[in-house]
């Protein structure tokens, strides 16, 4: 992270999925696009700079794909490790208790993590969402952690310059993820060790899990494992996976206020957003421009004024030089 500059703006990255078929328990949404079609669609979204690649969809023919960022001038803000995959790793893959299946997740993600050093990508993030339990007496916790930290140990001993970044859920599909919010995630990371194993922190994944974004993102950076962000909104009910801002204004504004002064500046933040049966090049260029109008809010502020106020510990105060900012 660049902290040298904390107004050093972050580029946009959109996560290439969103761009092809998606779907929920009762619809389905887009078509099934190639990664051709999926990256021009992205070429012609507005402030877009570059994409959040998914392994191993994008990946069937890695030449074309080269090629396609070459041409289309578009950068890589991560790769982002599928370890739920439709018929494989059904009863978890970094925690399962079939070690078979861990050693096939640890040597997929080392195979992706000497993809991303020879395309000169600076991290891999994985969300491993089919990693938790549906019941109590469904898991064995304590050998569970102890599972996953010698498969996540082993990928980010593979290379040591390149970034392992664990994306937390609080649940999805399963009723209670394994890696569940801001605080638990640091604690795993911290127990495995690894100078380059760190935390994705999806705001929508924050606010699901009940937990202010910013405050979050100031523990993980303390800690020095805020490796990655992603952008989205919710109401707290559900990862919604909507533009960032469009419910939740202020919680957004503190955390892109907050997130440079962590350090986090000059990096990516990929957008995280599900356009159901809308245009994705419309959606995502909208949640753009309106990401970077909150920029620009942030902007405003007086640092000194917004300092005072948040030593004097006076909400009203505090929100009332806010509005005047709007």
């Amino acid at each position: 992270m660049n902290s040298d500059n904390p107004s050093l703006p972050n580029r946009y990255a959109v996560i290439t999925g969103f761009y092809g078929r998606q779907g929920n328990r009762f619809l389905e949404y887009q078509a099934q696009r190639s990664i051709s079609e999926k990256l021009q669609m992205v070429s012609r979204t507005t402030g877009c700079d570059g994409v959040e690649l998914c392994y191993p969809d994008d990946f069937t023919d890695s030449a074309l794909l080269r090629k396609l960022l070459v041409d289309l001038n578009l950068g890589v803000s991560a790769l982002n490790f599928r370890s739920r995959r439709p018929g494989q790793w059904m009863r978890g893959a970094w925690a399962s208790e079939n070690a078979v299946d861990r050693q096939a997740v640890v040597d997929d993600c080392r195979r992706l993590i000497d993809i991303a050093a020879e395309i000169g990508v600076q991290r891999v993030t994985n969300c491993p969402l089919n990693d938790g339990s549906d019941f109590v007496f469904e898991m064995d916790y304590a050998r569970a952690y102890d599972y996953a930290a010698e498969a996540f140990a082993a990928v980010a001993a593979h290379r040591t310059d390149v970034k392992l970044c664990i994306e937390y859920k609080p649940n999805e599909p399963r009723a209670r993820s394994l890696f569940d919010t801001a605080g638990g995630t640091l604690a795993f990371v911290q127990m495995v060790g690894a100078a380059n194993l760190g935390v994705t922190l999806d705001m929508g994944h924050a606010l699901a899990a009940g937990e202010r974004p910013a405050q979050s993102a100031a523990l993980l950076a303390r800690a020095g494992k805020l490796f990655y962000v992603q952008l989205n909104d919710n109401d707290g009910a559900f990862d919604w996976d909507l533009p960032p801002g469009v419910l939740r204004f202020w919680e957004t504004l503190e955390f892109i206020h907050t997130l440079p002064r962590l350090g986090y500046s000059g990096d990516w933040y990929s957008f995280d957003i599900v356009p159901k049966e809308f245009d994705p090049v419309k959606v995502y260029s909208d949640a753009f421009a309106m990401t970077r109008k909150l920029e620009a809010i942030a902007g405003r502020f007086d640092e000194a004024r917004i300092a005072e106020l948040v030593r004097e510990r006076n909400p009203t105060a505090t929100m009332s030089y806010l509005f005047s900012l709007l």
